[in-house]
């Protein structure tokens, strides 16, 4: 268990925990001259059974909240420490302040110096500090009366029992996850190499793992781990690590980066999340400067309020934080909100969403998403993440919400998995679906009340007329689900309700027969409309008139004007497409073996339909795109 202490400057905070631990953690020099904790100490004491209690000695002194603040990230719970003699002080109630704001809800305290004061003194302090913690998460916590300078004092024994009782009784933290530690210090040892420390947020981590800083991104492997102050084969979640790192030197590693999976190393500049104001605090007004204290990392945003104009003392605010610089953070991380001058804690708020937008961050689908953001990080529950998410999660993005591994992600078996580039799998629950097959519907039914000759829509094309904004791996799911279950049909590379068909004459279906068969014959080279009317000694108007009809009907494919493709050899040329690395006018020219000016019509007709996108002098097929199958005569 991890225990961290609070409390004014100078209220025996460092002498305690020497008494409870036996270790001084009092280490700089200029600690030991002025007397105070400047830098974050840290003691351990092996209890029975084999656990380890950790005490993290922070800093009392008003300038050094900042170290504070850092310290108080993955403690599991809070030793408030209270002077008898001087009773609450100022920094007193900032720390206490601090503890809330970053989640910790369990606690106890010591009132020290307890043989400096007299009995009612003792009652008195005693009575504050519940009066303090009453509209607290610590409300009732106990207090230990403690002499930490007299040797054997009863007090620090029953206090040192209660933290042994608690630590025993706490609930293993899962080790699920993808590992994540935040440095708090940084140093070489002779002969070894860089070692961090930290406390493991999340996941475990071994010798040999590969591990990668955020931000920075260089990767180092892990070399050996101490683990609660001894050396250990495994660091878990819960735990202070000690981690030697071979290939990062010293200098590559600040206080306040983190070591993660390499899976887990996405930064970003733009953080969602929801803040609330201390009752003492002054309003902010948007884009306002604060410092942002996030584990052991210190960093300067500007505030931009997405549900308010502002933000109130004492009110929840949901806001996004745009930094300077990109910082590594997941949902449900705490941060505590100090003033531009960095003299007053203001708040404190938790993440929802570590990689926030630029545009568009306060339209309604944004601040819905942020709700079951809010949601997920309460509750932990992904169906009703899913379930809020109109497109889909994609795993990589979850596996960076959650902290789960791929493998880990315990999904219901209806949720579908749609694949994506790079081997990722988009999920979304089918019940997001139904809003988009009912536009799909709309749009099919609008477009054949406007163009009753024409069968349909190529899928590309409707999907820029009816959902621009979709990504592709949910459009062609939908149009996937829609064909199964019938409630749109195919003709050719268009898309058209069940009911709608366009009618050929007998006239035109005599004609239709061998004109279909010269163009099917052509394969990839078919012969123009003029050519066409003359082998079968018909007029060009007549001609083209038919075979437009006929691509209407999805018979046909007009690549340019009065050049028609049959859908065989146009599936071929799709095909080829796609099997190229490198599908530029001149590879595609000797793949088909058509000419130049031939093979960069075919090309731009696949872009305007939507196969391809132009980049550059690259037709690129869309990930999710394919060439339907010509139909079965």
């Amino acid at each position: 268990m991890i225990v961290g202490t609070a409390g004014h400057i100078d209220h025996g905070k460092t002498t305690l925990t020497r008494a409870l631990t036996g270790v001084d953690t009092d280490r700089l020099k200029e600690e030991k001259a002025r007397g105070i904790t400047i830098e974050l100490g840290y003691a351990y004491k092996p209890l029975p059974g084999g656990a380890t209690l950790g005490i993290i000695d922070v800093p009392g002194h008003e300038k050094f909240i900042r170290t504070m603040a850092s310290g108080v990230t993955g403690i599991e719970l809070a030793l408030l420490v209270v002077a008898a003699d001087d009773g609450i002080m100022p920094q007193t109630r900032e720390h206490l302040a601090i503890l809330e704001l970053l989640g910790v809800r369990r606690a106890c305290v010591a009132l020290t110096k307890a043989d400096r004061a007299d009995a009612a003194r003792l009652i008195e302090v005693e009575n504050d500090v519940a009066v303090l913690l009453a509209s607290t998460p610590f409300a009732g916590a106990p207090v230990f009366r403690t002499a930490a300078a007299q040797p054997g004092d009863v007090g620090v024994a029953a206090l040192l029992d209660y933290l042994a009782n608690a630590a025993a009784s706490l609930p293993g933290r899962s080790e699920a996850g993808l590992f994540r530690l935040g440095v708090d210090r940084v140093f070489t040892v002779a002969g070894q190499g860089t070692v961090v420390t930290g406390t493991a947020l999340a996941g475990r981590v071994a010798p040999g793992d590969l591990v990668q800083l955020a931000p920075g991104g260089q990767q180092a492997r892990v070399r050996a781990i101490h683990a609660q102050g001894q050396p250990a084969e495994e660091g878990r979640a819960g735990q202070r690590l000690a981690l030697n790192l071979a290939g990062v030197a010293k200098d590559d590693i600040a206080r306040g980066s983190w070591v993660v999976d390499p899976r887990m190393a996405l930064c970003s500049e733009r953080v969602d999340a929801d803040i609330t104001l201390l009752p003492g605090a002054g309003a902010l007004g948007s884009w306002a400067p604060v410092h942002v204290h996030i584990g052991a990392a210190h960093h300067i945003a500007h505030v931009v309020p997405l549900d308010a104009e502002g933000l109130a003392p004492g009110a929840r605010t949901r806001v996004q934080l745009v930094f300077d610089a990109p910082l590594h953070a997941v949902a449900g991380d705490r941060f505590v909100v100090r003033n531009a001058g960095a003299t007053q804690t203001l708040g404190g708020g938790v993440v929802l969403d570590p990689f926030g937008p630029a545009r568009k961050r306060r339209g309604p689908a944004r601040l819905a998403w942020l709700a079951a953001l809010a949601e997920w990080v309460e509750h932990g529950d992904l169906a009703r993440l899913l379930a809020a998410s109109p497109q889909g999660i994609a795993v990589s993005d979850l596996m960076r919400l959650t902290q789960l591994a791929p493998e880990q992600l315990r999904v219901s078996d209806d949720i579908l998995q749609l694949p994506l580039a790079a081997g990722d799998h988009l999920l979304i629950a089918p019940a997001m679906l139904a809003p988009l097959e009912a536009r799909v519907l709309d749009g099919l039914a609008g477009w054949h009340a406007r163009q009753p000759d024409d069968a349909g829509l190529e899928m590309w094309r409707l999907k820029r007329m009816v959902a621009p904004e979709l990504i592709d791996a949910v459009w062609s799911a939908v149009v996937a689900r829609m064909l199964d279950a019938g409630t749109v049909a195919r003709s050719g590379a268009s898309l058209r309700l069940p009911s709608h068909t366009v009618a050929l004459s007998e006239a035109e279906q005599a004609l239709a027969g061998p004109l279909l068969a010269s163009i099917e014959a052509g394969r990839f080279d078919p012969p123009w409309v003029r050519d066409l009317a003359r082998d079968h000694r018909l007029e060009e108007d007549t001609v083209r008139a038919l075979l437009r009809k006929l691509a209407r009907a999805g018979q046909l494919s007009q690549v340019v004007p009065d050049l028609f493709y049959h859908p065989a050899p146009l599936a071929e040329l799709a095909g080829i497409v796609a099997g190229l690395p490198d599908a530029q006018a001149a590879s595609f020219r000797d793949a088909t073996g058509l000419g130049r000016k031939r093979a960069i019509q075919v090309l731009e007709f696949f872009d305007r339909v939507g196969y391809t996108r132009r980049v550059r002098n690259t037709h690129l097929p869309r990930p999710q795109a394919s060439w339907p199958e010509p139909p079965q005569v």
